[in-house]
């Protein structure tokens, strides 16, 4: 258990660590009871921690839902084409609900107005002509007055005092007060009441009016509109007068409007109210536009429009969806595809719909997919090709000769670097009797595999002959007869498109004498001196013809003389400009090097050849055969 809590703690970040502590230290302060103020700090810091570790593992949280490409798609149209439609829809909702409020308090604030001004001519009517006959004035002060304020009081001074009803407790404001008229506050008791008054002084007459605003006065302004307060001075009123819901789409709202209202006891004490109108949507369209047929007309236009924008946008949101699907329905299908590739399952196919691009896509794939299956079958069959061609190589290094026979006079030193893992040169070297040896250098026609076995036939059979003469020397073999019986056989057991060129000759070391039969070979080189001396061919190459005929020649070699035999791809390799290397700059190679070992005579020749075609791969196989008389 503490070990899965301390793999738990290892696991979780910095910032839930830090949570979990702050947390932790609040517990301790609060039930150690140390400081309030340390408890408030530490619980500050655990809600801003808290915060930062619900943002995280919202983070998070919205991150593997999105890693679906089809929740991504999905999220991203919400965030493209939804959510800008919601907003403006809240934009316009609010900004209706908004001008309609405004409407609804417009037309309460204008009739309040217009009743206030009407408040204000009677008083400026009072102040201007002298009361004469009271009971008339003020009956017409009634009339005039009783549909805007059926409740009001009235105090004239002056030249008389007089007062509307005559047990009115009216007073007039404070001196400040001069010429007014509106809205005020006056206080009566502890709790301040709201009036609509008007107060006008000329010379010697002072009028004063107030009425009281409650709120059937205010449910009266406009007719039917529905409940109008002034908050927070008047509440709410207990009998409601909103009118009844038309339809589902004649919601109520509440509009309101700020207005500054004076205090009785000073002009410059002002009371902040809020007018407060509770009605319905057709209500006050109805009241603009005094025909209420006209507003249920436009009203059902404008549901008929607002459920087909509705069903445009479903249909929208329907088709977006569905082609997320089928975007996502083909990726998902190719990252199952991967998923099996991955797993080397070459044979499984993604199943194609439609004929569009991702169709193309999935048909692309399935044909990668068959393609990869047939390069891996084809890799496999190069690797054990390779493999086998490593194996020939290692079988062909074991055939050229490991040992080079000792003689007291003469020196022999064979290189063949193949082009390819294998290689069609051939050259050997083989004991005769302990004064005598015979050795050979050949070229196949063609390279790789072909020919590496047509050089392993060639070096067994030369060997099977040179084994047969139970170590008969030179003089008693015959160079010519041997490759001829070569020849023979060559022809015998290949393609007709199959032969080589081969040199193959016997030394004596008593007589020092060279016999040699050259089978269309190129001529190896002598040199004694300063000359070159050319061994030309006597006959054709080997198993081409049955009844080709070769002959054999003799030189001595003196003390000196050097022998070099090479196949074509020490002559012939070209350079850039298609030159060929040529038997003379091998002329002057040996002649340079001369003096030097024989190995350094074959590593300079085959570095010269290198340079010359410029390219570190072969274009031929190279080989060379060096004999020096000693």
């Amino acid at each position: 258990m503490q070990k899965g809590y301390a793999v738990y703690w290892r696991r979780i970040g910095g910032i839930e660590k830090a949570f979990l502590i702050l947390l932790l230290i609040y517990a301790i302060l609060y039930f150690t009871r140390v400081s309030s103020l340390a408890q408030s700090f530490a619980l500050l810091a655990a809600f801003v921690t808290g915060l930062l570790c619900l943002f995280k593992l919202a983070r998070r949280a919205m991150r593997k839902a999105i890693w679906r490409l089809r929740n991504r798609l999905i999220a991203a149209y919400l965030f493209i084409a939804v959510v800008p439609i919601v907003l403006i829809l809240a934009m316009v909702g609010l900004a209706g609900w908004v001008v309609i409020g405004q409407m609804a308090v417009y037309l309460v604030n204008k009739e309040l107005e217009h009743r206030e001004i009407n408040l204000l001519r009677q008083a400026e009517a009072f102040a201007a002509i002298p009361i004469r006959d009271p009971e008339t004035a003020l009956s017409r002060f009634e009339r005039n007055t009783r549909n805007s304020f059926p409740k009001l009081e009235l105090l004239i001074t002056g030249k008389r005092e007089v007062r509307y009803p005559e047990n009115a407790l009216i007073t007039h404001p404070p001196h400040t007060w001069k010429h007014a008229s509106g809205l005020i506050v006056k206080k009566e008791g502890k709790i301040g009441r709201l009036y609509a008054w008007a107060h006008v002084t000329a010379g010697d007459e002072e009028v004063t009016i107030l009425a009281p605003i409650d709120h059937d006065l205010l449910g009266d302004l406009v007719p039917g509109l529905g409940d109008v307060t002034f908050f927070p001075l008047m509440g709410h009123n207990k009998e409601s007068h909103l009118p009844s819901k038309r339809n589902a789409l004649d919601f109520q709202f509440t509009g309101f409007y700020q207005v500054m209202v004076p205090s009785w006891e000073s002009p410059q004490n002002e009371n902040s109210l809020l007018l407060l109108v509770n009605t319905r949507f057709l209500t006050v369209l109805a009241t603009v536009f005094q025909k209420m047929d006209w507003t249920e007309k436009l009203l059902s236009w404008f549901i008929v429009v607002t459920v087909l924008f509705f069903l445009v946008e479903m249909v929208s949101l329907v088709a977006g969806v569905q082609l997320s699907r089928s975007i996502t329905g083909a990726v998902h299908e190719l990252y199952e595809g991967t998923r099996h590739v991955k797993e080397g399952d070459f044979s499984y196919r993604v199943p194609v719909k439609g004929n569009d691009q991702l169709a193309e896509l999935t048909t692309s794939f399935n044909s990668m997919t068959s393609n990869l299956g047939r390069l891996i079958v084809v890799a496999k069959e190069k690797e054990r090709l390779e493999s086998e061609l490593e194996i020939a190589r290692e079988v062909q290094n074991q055939l050229f000769p490991k040992d080079v026979p000792f003689t007291k006079t003469l020196e022999l030193k064979g290189v063949c670097h193949p082009a390819r893992m294998v290689s069609g040169d051939y050259y050997d070297f083989m004991a005769l009797t302990e004064t005598s040896l015979a050795f050979a250098i050949g070229d196949v026609a063609g390279k790789g595999i072909s020919a590496a076995l047509l050089m392993a036939t060639i070096q067994s059979t030369m060997r099977t002959q040179l084994s047969s003469n139970n170590g008969a020397g030179p003089r008693k073999l015959s160079a010519a007869r041997m490759v001829s019986v070569l020849n023979k056989q060559l022809y015998a057991t290949t393609a007709p498109e199959k032969y080589a060129t081969f040199y193959f000759a016997l030394y004596e070391e008593s007589n020092h004498s060279l016999t040699y039969t050259n089978a269309g070979h190129l001529a190896p080189m002598l040199l004694r001196g300063s000359d070159f001396q050319m061994l030309d061919s006597t006959g054709t190459v080997v198993g081409a013809f049955p009844f080709a005929r070769y002959e054999e020649k003799t030189i001595l070699l003196e003390h000196g003389d050097i022998l070099v035999a090479y196949t074509d791809g020490i002559a012939e390799p070209e350079n850039a400009y298609g030159e060929m290397f040529g038997e003379d700059r091998l002329k002057d190679l040996v002649m340079k090097y001369s003096k030097a070992d024989s190995s350094e005579i074959i590593a300079r020749s085959m570095e010269a050849v290198n340079q010359w075609t410029g390219s570190s791969e072969l274009q031929d196989d190279m080989t060379m055969v060096v004999a020096r008389r000693i």
